[in-house]
């Protein structure tokens, strides 16, 4: 089943052009893959255009003098998972000699990403180790660091281009995340995910539109509930009034107000006002039906005391 991470690194494989960006790429992906030892270099994918861009990568910058293993196995769930490895101390020692990684003190050497290709160094690191869930559930973009060492590297290069980031910990392993949707837009804009970007501001928009609707849909069915109640008490004096011999005591303007609400129950006080012989203002139709209510509550007082 297709991911919206997996739809983010299939849209990055398009941006890795030139040599200079292949070469920060590749240096993205290896200095934060985390199975790597002296003799071997190895992750798995869900990611065809992933596994496919690895083995571009490594034959343009070590051309034939390092290969890549591939095996291709079916999930249980569905879907293939693509497993890549670089084995052998001579071809493992050629790849990490070339980006001076030190497996027991890695850290990110500037020095191998030039000539603006930052952003292609990004989107290596986020093809090995990084996901963002579905923004239609939520906002959450990370990056899982192979070995502690690399976290303050990373933030402080995401924190040069503006962006907040958090550190937790999982499963004992260091985790670098954003929540805030417009620095994971940033985040994506730059690495070259520009379409990923164009996604979630689109279903931001839809998110805002429909949460919006639902408010106004809320605040009218509250404001027709009161409506309603009100017709009701209302409805429910004027016929007391009635059934006591009280009505006919009543001043013209309030048997006027009475008797339209009887004939129009489901009636705004606003509507009722402007069917008067001499039309009136809602708040004009609130106090005669507020008079009412007292001449009505006064009788029943008087009855109970009886």
């Amino acid at each position: 089943m297709a991911s919206f991470s997996n739809d983010v690194k299939k849209e990055l494989v398009s941006t890795v052009t030139d040599k200079d960006r292949r070469y920060a790429c590749l240096y993205g992906i290896l200095v934060f893959c985390r199975n790597m030892s002296d003799d071997f270099i190895g992750f798995t994918t869900e990611s065809c255009e992933f596994s496919e861009l690895f083995q571009r990568l490594v034959k343009s910058v070590f051309k034939d003098s390092v290969a890549v293993s591939t095996e291709l196995s079916e999930k249980k769930s569905g879907g293939n998972i693509y497993s890549l490895n670089i084995s052998g101390s001579n071809a493992v020692g050629t790849v990490l000699n070339r980006y001076n990684i030190d497996l027991q003190n890695r850290e990110i050497n500037m020095r191998h990403i030039v000539n603006n290709s930052l952003s292609s160094f990004l989107a290596g690191a986020f093809l090995i180790c990084a996901s963002i869930s579905d923004p239609n559930k939520e906002y959450h973009l990370e990056f899982t660091m192979p070995v502690d060492s690399l976290y303050d590297d990373l933030h402080k290069i995401l924190m040069s281009i503006g962006i907040d980031a958090r550190k937790t910990e999982r499963k004992g392993m260091t985790v670098l995340y954003i929540k805030d949707s417009e620095n994971i837009e940033d985040v994506l804009t730059f690495i070259g995910a520009r379409q990923s970007t164009i996604d979630i501001m689109n279903i931001k928009i839809y998110k805002d539109v429909r949460n919006k609707a639902n408010r106004i849909a809320n605040c009218d069915s509250a404001n027709i509930d009161k409506v309603i109640a009100a017709a009701l008490k209302q409805t429910e004096d004027i016929n007391f009034l009635i059934q006591n011999g009280a009505f006919e005591n009543l001043s013209s303007d309030l048997r006027e107000t009475a008797e339209l609400r009887l004939d129009n129950p489901e009636m705004t006080l606003q509507e009722i006002g402007e069917l008067l012989e001499k039309p009136i203002g809602r708040s004009g139709v609130m106090r005669r039906f507020k008079k009412i209510s007292q001449i009505a509550q006064q009788l029943r007082n008087e009855i109970k005391g009886r």
